[in-house]
């Protein structure tokens, strides 16, 4: 994992999914955090009226390492400062407040994106996205917006990509696709029926799949070969947990962006010198 933390937060987002016995687990290091790092598997088993196996279990469910991995997270995060949760506007919010909050809920849904992130799975999409004969973004509602960012971003240099918000469309696509090709799948609940489709679609022929979804099990983290997690943020009234996770996706895919920016750096660099100059010329063009 790329980070000394966010073990707090995987707890906080798995716990209600997870079997009963790692539930407790869960349950207990939730309560008493401080205590639970010092513990052995066995001892946190006892204190939990679980076992040690479970334990190792719970960590397995949680893709970490093993137990030290999950304590070395928790410990991260008692030391970090405190900070505000996600909090939503109210009824007539004077303006500088909205800019508090909104502000506060897109540094926290950055940070904890960070946390999430594993760096060898990264890795291995920025080395499939490098390689890519074409890359198909699929993204249904907010997330295709984070699609076509994506594609635009890797049309600049010189990678063949696709982002329809017509999921005809897109499985047209994925149906002619070869095996040289990627699908990165944008989903924040990781839940949405027509991308899992789709990824079913080309898991049957063998086109790699990379998804960007929120923390924890879904349909489609379950079907890609490569699993890149952002912030968990929750859903509130006027919908800021919304606006926060579309944050977390850009991240994501500006990471993966300059990941592959940086493996090809001289060509990037001609790419975005030839786009740009392309775009000049057009404007230039449009103001005689």
């Amino acid at each position: 994992m790329s980070s000394a933390n966010g073990g707090l937060v995987m707890l906080n987002e798995m716990v209600n999914t997870l079997p009963p016995s790692e539930k407790k687990i869960a349950r207990y290091i939730l309560n008493h955090p401080q205590e639970a790092i010092s513990l052995t598997a066995v001892e946190l088993g006892k204190r939990s009226s679980t076992s040690g196996a479970a334990v190792i279990r719970l960590c397995k469910s949680l893709d970490l390492k093993g137990l030290q991995d999950l304590k070395l997270r928790i410990a991260g995060d008692l030391q970090k400062t405190t900070e505000h949760g996600f909090r939503d506007i109210e009824p007539n919010e004077p303006i500088m407040s909205i800019i508090d909050k909104m502000t506060n809920n897109s540094i926290k849904t950055i940070r904890e994106t960070a946390e999430m992130l594993n760096t060898e799975e990264l890795e291995k999409a920025i080395d499939l996205l490098r390689v890519a004969k074409t890359i198909h973004f699929v993204g249904v509602g907010a997330s295709n917006i984070i699609a076509q960012d994506a594609q635009q971003k890797f049309l600049r240099i010189n990678k063949n990509s696709y982002a329809f918000p017509d999921m005809h469309l897109a499985m047209t696509l994925v149906a002619t696709a070869g095996k040289g090709d990627v699908v990165v799948a944008i989903s924040f609940s990781g839940e949405t029926s027509e991308v899992a489709r789709v990824l079913e679609l080309a898991k049957e022929k063998g086109i790699s799949i990379i998804s960007i979804t929120k923390y924890g099990n879904s349909i489609v983290s379950k079907i890609a070969d490569i699993k890149l997690y952002t912030s968990a943020t929750r859903e509130s009234t006027f919908r800021s947990g919304a606006t926060s996770s579309r944050i977390g996706q850009l991240q994501v895919v500006d990471i993966l962006f300059m990941g592959v920016a940086s493996l090809q750096y001289e060509e990037t660099v001609k790419y975005l010198d030839a786009t740009r100059d392309a775009v000049n010329f057009l404007s230039k063009d449009s103001k005689k």
